[in-house]
């Protein structure tokens, strides 16, 4: 099986908008949900989504603090694009996580949903958001269990190193495994964090709809099939597909969620 080898897992968000409501919106935005509930919001408030994607935990944060009381961050343009058209007068910007363009004691809180596993530096990422929280605020993030084979890429990343052992997966990620969320906000200096879990269910027609939301090369796992060849693809879909019943496909996930104060 002909795959690339090597570093970390490559990332590639610089897709449309569609195209990751497409792979991964059907778990983010029920994620979002539940994740929304552990933040207490109050009215006045003001907030930070950090790494916001097309908007997830943005829509949920403008309807409960309203849209003046929100801002959303994220590094691609097709993103910040579809935040600014998704909800009217969103204040939408293009930027990185270890570098937010805003004063200290900014927002009561920040929120970084599926994200942190992305950053180049997650504590410095933790740090930069408790920066811009005001003290006594909070700051709050999630991440897949990929190590513990609850995520929902879990059925993609083991059928792919069952072909090939030597792959890259998501596993080992920032804050993929037990615990290791709530160590890196200790690490940013987040004090009283709260550990917790999310579980969502989604389901599909069929195993060919489910792998029809990996081919535009979306995140790791995209790119990773992107980079096969015609034939490792086929067989990697067989592979996924084995692991499937026939008919009607249903996938539950779980997120690791961390909650502190500044």
């Amino acid at each position: 099986m002909t795959s690339p080898r090597g570093g970390q897992p490559t990332t590639s968000f610089d897709v449309p908008a569609a195209a990751y409501q497409r792979f991964m919106g059907r778990y983010s935005e029920p994620l979002a949900a539940q994740f929304v509930e552990l933040l207490d919001l109050a009215d006045g408030q003001s907030a930070i989504d950090i790494g916001a994607g097309p908007g997830a935990v943005t829509v949920p944060l403008v309807e409960r603090l309203g849209v003046d009381a929100v801002v959303a961050i994220d590094p691609s343009t097709s993103f910040v694009t579809a935040l600014r058209e998704r909800i009217a007068g969103l204040d939408a910007r293009e930027a990185s996580a270890e570098a937010l363009p805003f004063a200290t004691d900014t927002f009561d809180l920040a929120v970084a949903q599926l994200v942190v596993q992305f950053m180049t530096d997650p504590v410095a990422g933790l740090t930069e958001m408790a920066r811009v929280v005001t003290p006594g605020g909070v700051v709050a993030a999630s991440v897949w269990d990929f190590a513990g084979g609850r995520s929902p890429l879990s059925v993609f990343w083991s059928s792919a190193r069952s072909l090939d052992p030597g792959i890259l997966d998501e596993s080992s990620v920032p804050g993929a495994r037990s615990g290791h969320l709530v160590e890196l906000f200790r690490a940013a200096g987040l004090s009283d964090v709260r550990p917790g879990e999310s579980t969502v269910s989604v389901s599909y027609a069929d195993v060919d709809e489910w792998w029809s939301a990996f081919t535009p090369g979306v995140g790791p796992a995209g790119k990773y099939l992107e980079r096969l060849d015609a034939r490792s693809r086929l067989a990697l879909r067989e592979e996924c597909a084995s692991r499937f019943p026939v008919g009607p496909v249903t996938v539950e996930a779980t997120a690791w969620t961390a909650v502190g104060t500044v």
